[in-house]
């Protein structure tokens, strides 16, 4: 009887460890780690640009007067914004805009540190956005004719710069690939995905662009006012873009 009664306890006992067993929660992770290859790869592509944007300043100034400033500029500056405008073909893009006005009094100091009014000064920027980059040298030469005082600006740029950026990425990345494709073939795997991938794209224009000293800038002026021309249009060379494009991937592989 006793022996009845502690093999019933043990099976109650060890039903009851059961029971408990089965209301516990147990989580059990199991993590593998995937292998992956990293590769950097870049392209480029050098390019002749099909667009030029000029900056062309109007400075004018007068000791005691800033309206006859103003005047002056805005006489010489509608020359300059109509000759341009009639050098430009509109129906490719090309436009002329004005930007970048100022009129300020400019002061001297004395050595005692007395602040003298020494004149009025008024600014005015044309800006020329053009696909005939063969005129520009002939635009800087006429504004110049006309009283312009400064070209502080050419620069060259591409009109399709964002197709030909996609292009030169899409082949960095498939250069990406293809490195990654061989390394891993060489160690006797293959890629399963992609881990990361990104990229970027950037422009290294190079140009050249020489201008006419203060004297022939002078002499041209007068020749203008005389009904000649003098010399040459001033020489310039877009030279070429190249753009530049990066991509970091990594591919995981098995």
């Amino acid at each position: 009887m006793k022996r009845f009664l502690v093999a019933a306890a043990m099976a109650a006992l060890a039903a009851g460890i059961a029971v408990n067993s089965s209301n516990a929660a147990v989580t059990v992770t199991e993590t593998q780690e995937r292998g992956y290859v990293s590769i950097n790869a870049s392209a480029n592509k050098e390019l002749t640009p099909d667009l030029a944007e000029i900056s062309i300043s109007v400075v004018t100034s007068d000791k005691k007067s800033m309206q006859d400033a103003t005047v002056e500029n805005k006489d010489i500056s509608g020359k300059v914004y109509t000759a341009l405008k009639e050098m430009i073909n509109p129906e490719n893009g090309d436009y002329v805009k004005t930007s970048n006005f100022s009129a300020n009094p400019v002061y001297t100091y004395s050595s005692n540190g007395k602040k003298n009014l020494d004149r009025y000064e008024v600014s005015n920027t044309v800006i020329v956005h053009t696909k005939s980059i063969d005129k520009a040298g002939d635009m800087i030469d006429k504004a110049i004719s006309l009283g312009a005082t400064d070209v502080s600006n050419l620069s060259f740029t591409l009109s399709n710069y964002e197709k030909e950026c996609d292009s030169i990425l899409a082949t960095a990345t498939q250069r990406a690939r293809s490195q990654a494709d061989a390394i891993v073939k060489a160690a006797g795997s293959s890629i399963t995905g992609v881990k990361n991938i990104s990229g970027s794209c950037s422009p290294n224009a190079s140009s050249r662009v020489t201008y006419r000293n203060m004297m022939l800038s002078a002499k041209a002026a007068d020749s203008a006012e005389a009904g000649t021309s003098y010399g040459e249009s001033v020489p310039v060379q877009a030279g070429a873009i190249k753009i530049y494009a990066n991509v970091s991937a990594s591919f995981f592989v098995k």
